[in-house]
C-alpha cells in the first residue's frame, strides 16, 4: 500500500530571474493505492501546477509544504529519484525527443526504475501486448518518441508507459484533452488497468466529466485560486457538470 500525502503545499511558478508568482496556496490532498482522485476545476485554478510541482518540473518552487510518498520527502529528490520513488506524470503536452527511438526510450526508462535491465523476451512480450490494447500501431515502437506523432498517439504513449514503468502514484495531466470518444476509451482502458493490475493510485486532472465515465472516481476536489475548495464523492463531479465553477470562482474573487 502506497501513500502520497500533500500538507499544505504553498508553489510558485518562476516568471523570470528575480520574480515568481504564487498558485499554490496550501494544498492538502492524501491519495491511496488504488484510489482514484479527480481533481477538477476551471482553467488557471492550479491544477496543472500541482502535478507539475509534485513531479519536480523547475519551473514551480514549493515556499512551502510538504509532499511525501510512504513518509519519504519527496521535495527533497531529484526528478529521476522520485521517479524511481514511484511517481509518474504523464504530461498535458507530451513533448518531442528527437534522436531517440520510442524502443530505447521505455526499455531505458523501466532499466533506470528497476535498477536492472527487464529480461528481454518477456519486455518484448510485455511492450507488445501492452501495445496492442492501447491499439497503438506495431512500427510506431521504432520512431522517435512523439516525432510527429498526432495528439491522440502522444496521449496513447504516455499510457503505454504508464502500463509499462508500474509507478506506485501516477499523476494524469488532462490526459484526455483532445481525445476522440474512440481515443479517449482506449486510454481510460489502459488507466483501468494499472489500476486493477498494478494498484497504482491516480491522481486525474480534468475540466470535463467525460473521461469519468469510464475511469470511476472513489474523490472528486474541486480546484480555484490554487486550493481545494471541495470534495466529495462521484456526485459532486455529476454537479459541476451541471452547474460548472461559477460559484467557486466568485467565491474565490
Amino acid at each position: 500500500m502506497a501513500t502520497l500525502e500533500i500538507k499544505d503545499l504553498h508553489a510558485s511558478v518562476v516568471l523570470d530571474d528575480e520574480t515568481t508568482k504564487p498558485i499554490l496556496k496550501g494544498v492538502n490532498l492524501t491519495i491511496k493505492s488504488g484510489e482514484v482522485h479527480a481533481i477538477m476545476g476551471p482553467n488557471g485554478s492550479g491544477k496543472s501546477t500541482l502535478a507539475s510541482t509534485i513531479a519536480g518540473h523547475p519551473k514551480f518552487v514549493v515556499d512551502s509544504g510538504q509532499v511525501l510518498l510512504d513518509g519519504e520527502d519527496v521535495l527533497e529528490m531529484s526528478v529521476d529519484e522520485r521517479a524511481r520513488a514511484g511517481l509518474f506524470l504523464a504530461m498535458q503536452y507530451p513533448v518531442e525527443i528527437p534522436g531517440v527511438t520510442t524502443s530505447n526510450f521505455l526499455r531505458t526508462a523501466k532499466t533506470a526504475i528497476d535498477g536492472e535491465a527487464p529480461s528481454l523476451r518477456t519486455w518484448t512480450k510485455d511492450v507488445k501486448a501492452a501495445m496492442e490494447q492501447l491499439k497503438i500501431a506495431p512500427e510506431m515502437i521504432q520512431r522517435n518518441v512523439n516525432e510527429g506523432f498526432s495528439g491522440g498517439e502522444k496521449k496513447r504513449h504516455e499510457i503505454l508507459q504508464l502500463e509499462l514503468l508500474k509507478p506506485k502514484i501516477a499523476l494524469l495531466d488532462e490526459t484526455d484533452s483532445g481525445l476522440d470518444v474512440d481515443a479517449l476509451k482506449v486510454v481510460s482502458e489502459g488507466v483501468n488497468r494499472a489500476l486493477e493490475t498494478n494498484d497504482t493510485g491516480i491522481m486525474l486532472i480534468t475540466h470535463y466529466t467525460r473521461i469519468l465515465r469510464y475511469i470511476k472516481p472513489q474523490f472528486v476536489h474541486v480546484f480555484a485560486d490554487g486550493r481545494v475548495v471541495d470534495e466529495g464523492g462521484p456526485e459532486l463531479a455529476d454537479r459541476l457538470e451541471d452547474e460548472g465553477y461559477d460559484r467557486y470562482l466568485a467565491a474565490a474573487q
